[in-house]
């Protein structure tokens, strides 16, 4: 088994597309109308996929606080400075649980949690 992305609903397909581009580095590799009302773009990394779908017929809500994506970033340090650049607020952190981790917290355009992860050798 392999898995292989994660959907998210979006308000508005185009901020989204410019959050993950700019935050995360995801480009898109897909992007089509599903009928007269949706629309769906894929993202990608080399390993890493996400889908997002804006419906024009339906609200956008965040379904689970409790839920977080996370990503690996190369340093916590320039992804902060990055953050604040662009006028993202850091919601939680740094927190370092280990010796080898540490990450924050931030939300994307339509609520969902975002952790930013440094790994440490």
């Amino acid at each position: 088994m392999k898995f292989l992305w994660t959907t998210i609903t979006v308000k508005n397909l185009e901020e989204s597309l410019q959050f993950y581009r700019q935050v995360l580095d995801l480009h898109p590799y897909e992007r089509f109308k599903a009928g007269p009302h949706m629309e769906i773009a894929f993202l990608r990394t080399e390993e890493t996929a996400i889908e997002l779908i804006q419906d024009q017929r339906s609200e956008v809500s965040p379904s689970c606080s409790s839920i977080s994506l996370g990503f690996q970033v190369p340093s916590l340090d320039e992804i902060s400075h990055h953050l604040k650049e662009l006028s993202i607020p850091i919601l939680g952190g740094p927190i370092q649980p280990n010796e080898t981790m540490r990450f924050i917290y931030i939300k994307d355009p339509n609520g969902v949690k975002i952790q930013l992860v440094e790994l440490q050798n």
